[in-house]
């Protein structure tokens, strides 16, 4: 399945009116997940992201009419961890338990996930964002999708089972072309394993590990926390006593600080997208990491400055 035929997928099922077609309303909390569950559903199911497109989804603050479309919904997919801790109050203000853990129509995308950077915590908030038990951006390693769809394959599944052969071949079709696309990301990005790179939010882990990309550090001293100018001063030093080759940002960010220190380090600031839709040219999940990988190849060909 091209990448190109998913964007229009998904283009299509968040409309604001349901298709004829559509058969199954799914609720994802972010686009990622929604273009996952297109992938999956494909023309048997109607998608809608809660946090719209290019929002920061650690940031999100649920809507009124929130509420309704979880009410109309007939599977909920959430990224969990902390992430979208907002969903916990809107599911228990609906009161439907389909769509609390364990329920027939809830889908948490993280079971089964090797997770990174485990806290063993329950959802705190430390003056910035709210933190869960482990760093939550696991579908930025395009590996985790495998997972991800199993999870989707089988909410979809439980609550359509007469559909499930459908959604079954759609996922087939999804993973053989997500597997011939890793080959040349991995390709693409393989000449420059171990390169060193400044992130402006710990967002980057587990596309670093799956890509051989070193995150040496954050602009962000804790998430959501603006950093002082003594934070930037320390971060040009390490940046230049590491040789690092670029400085990474999401689109939603505060875009001062991290071009402050591109500048002083002499290197380019590399927009990454985070999340499916974030910036043009990425609107479904393969786009998504197409979009990463060939912006940080481009840039890594140059020599340093």
């Amino acid at each position: 399945m091209r990448a190109g035929f998913l964007g229009l997928l998904l283009a299509a099922s968040l409309a604001s009116a349901s298709p004829a077609w559509a058969t199954l309303r799914v609720l994802a909390s972010t686009s990622d997940l929604a273009a996952l569950a297109v992938a999956v559903g494909g023309d048997l199911v109607h998608v809608e992201a809660i946090v719209p497109s290019g929002a920061d989804p650690e940031a999100f603050e649920v809507r009124p009419r929130d509420g309704e479309r979880l009410r109309q919904a007939d599977l909920v997919v959430r990224v969990g961890l902390g992430y979208d801790y907002w969903l916990d109050a809107l599911v228990n203000r609906v009161g439907d338990r389909r769509f609390a853990p364990g329920g027939a129509a809830y889908v948490d995308a993280s079971k089964g996930i090797a997770l990174l950077e485990i806290h063993g915590q329950s959802v705190v908030n430390e003056g910035g964002h709210a933190h869960g038990v482990a760093n939550p951006h696991y579908w930025l390693d395009p590996a985790n999708a495998v997972i991800i769809t199993a999870a989707i394959l089988e909410g979809l599944a439980r609550v359509s089972p007469k559909q499930s052969d459908r959604f079954k071949a759609n996922r087939d079709r999804f993973l053989a072309e997500l597997e011939r696309r890793q080959a040349q990301w991995t390709g693409m990005l393989q000449p420059f394993a171990g390169v060193k790179l400044i992130a402006y939010h710990n967002s980057w882990p587990y596309f670093a590990r799956r890509f051989r990309l070193d995150i040496v550090d954050y602009i962000e001293p804790r998430p959501g926390i603006a950093p002082s100018p003594a934070r930037l001063a320390q971060l040009i030093a390490r940046g230049r006593a590491a040789g690092v080759r670029a400085v990474v940002h999401e689109p939603y960010q505060p875009e001062e600080s991290s071009q402050l220190v591109a500048d002083r380090l002499g290197v380019p600031l590399l927009r990454l997208a985070l999340s499916a839709g974030s910036v043009g040219g990425a609107g479904d999940y393969i786009a998504l990491i197409d979009h990463d990988v060939t912006v940080l190849a481009l840039a890594l060909r140059s020599p340093p400055r």
